[in-house]
């Protein structure tokens, strides 16, 4: 008979200059615990004004959460903040259990959730990234042997040997990486040739940005109550109330003390969010920590070159009631059951609307096909006929102008996507 192995207990620690955060930030790390499928048995949590480069918490805590960890049988031990190798080593050491922090519980989440070959070969990336100063650092002792005979003991062997297989699985994936964003930007290249404009849907995990995207295209992405349900850019047509088009992308969520390694791994799939026309930050409203988690958004979001690019904020999850309350004017949806998105749709269109440039052209019959294109792709303000043609007035996009150019330097062609 099978059995299936038994969660982890982890045992969760907090340490920082401000004890009035560690409730929440000790609950949303138990949420990334029980997201890695682990046992949270404890939290442990202590004010510092001065970070032990030895240990992060110091000789006296470093007991208490020995005692601790023995008496709820704590299998590992996560901090909430990044550990320098050597403090890792020596908690190690003196808990006689596994210590990691975080990053890596957040790097092992996302390994566990990735189910495209791009999006496994990115979270590798970022873990071999994460690993390789770690590994490095690890045996820093054996950096005061001398070179020489009689020197090249079997540890330095090893660690060399450790240092050369991370960097070439690095070369590799980085080589594969390379290959797939080739793919990549030639299907971008194939999206930029359908004359819609590009929105993104961003927002911290768990805000119901996937619940949003199969309320508005009718998508079936994954949607569950649990961080980082889905990694993988789904990218569907959204339709407008003024008939118009654009295309909608929803991203991975962000998180508080995001991998930089998982950021820089993710670009060439986020490449969506920096070149939308418009970008969807939508926020949990009922959300207690709302302020800082927008602060993460947009702090990710300029990380990402995204900083610049024009924005709505959306508030969901209205249909339950907030803590606090809204900004005035703001936009409020249920992505679960639809309220709001009517509203957020003709938004996003007026927004959208004010990035359009008005053309007029003189068209000849022979220009039929661009007349329909125009009829498809752009709104007609106004037209009338003469004798040699037709003179029409329209307002487009930025996508679509530079299509209808293409197309006008080859009136005979007909235009892709068109």
């Amino acid at each position: 008979m099978n059995f299936a192995p038994h969660p982890e207990r982890a045992l969760l620690v907090w340490a920082g200059p401000d004890k009035s955060k560690a409730a929440d930030e000790l609950d949303e790390l138990s949420l990334l615990a029980r997201t890695a499928s682990l046992d949270d048995c404890g939290h442990l949590a202590q004010e510092i004004r001065r970070i032990s480069a030895a240990t992060r918490i110091g000789k006296g805590k470093v007991e208490e959460l020995k005692e601790l960890a023995r008496d709820r049988d704590a299998e590992v031990v996560i901090f909430d903040d990044a550990l320098s190798p050597a403090q890792r080593r020596n908690l190690e050491n003196s808990l006689s259990i596994k210590v990691i922090d975080r990053s890596q519980l957040i790097l092992d989440i996302f390994a566990s959730r990735a189910m495209t070959r791009a999006g496994k070969l990115q979270v590798e990336l970022a873990q071999l990234e994460y690993l390789l100063p770690r590994l490095t650092r690890q045996w820093s002792h054996l950096s005061r042997m001398k070179a020489g005979v009689g020197t090249r003991g079997p540890g330095e062997t090893q660690l060399e040997s450790d240092r050369r297989q991370v960097r070439e699985r690095l070369s590799r994936l980085r080589s594969r990486l390379a290959d797939i964003d080739r793919s990549r930007r030639l299907n971008r290249a194939e999206r930029e040739s359908v004359p819609f404009p590009t929105v993104a849907l961003v927002g911290y995990t768990n805000a119901g940005k996937s619940t949003l995207m199969n309320r508005l295209t009718g998508a079936d992405s994954y949607v569950a109550d649990k961080l980082f349900a889905t990694l993988d850019t789904t990218v569907r047509r959204l339709d407008l109330p003024g008939g118009s088009h654009a295309i909608l992308a929803d991203t991975v969520g962000f998180v508080a003390k995001l991998p930089h390694e998982l950021v820089e791994a993710f670009k060439g799939t986020l490449e969506q969010v920096v070149e939308a026309d418009l970008i969807l930050h939508l926020v949990d409203v009922g959300d207690h920590n709302l302020s800082d988690r927008i602060t993460v958004v947009e702090s990710i979001l300029e990380e990402l070159g995204a900083a610049g690019r024009p924005r709505l904020m959306v508030f969901n999850k209205c249909d339950t009631p907030p803590e606090q309350a809204l900004l005035p004017r703001s936009l409020c949806i249920s992505a679960r059951n639809g309220t709001g998105c009517e509203e957020l749709l003709e938004a996003v269109e007026q927004q959208l609307t004010r990035e359009e440039e008005t053309v007029e052209l003189r068209l000849t019959h022979g220009q039929a096909r661009v007349r329909a294109w125009l009829y498809r792709n752009a709104r007609v303000l106004d037209e009338s006929e003469d004798e040699e043609g037709c003179r029409i007035r329209a307002s487009l996009g930025r996508k679509a102008s530079g299509r209808l150019k293409q197309l006008l330097a080859a009136p005979d062609s007909k235009p892709r996507g068109g």
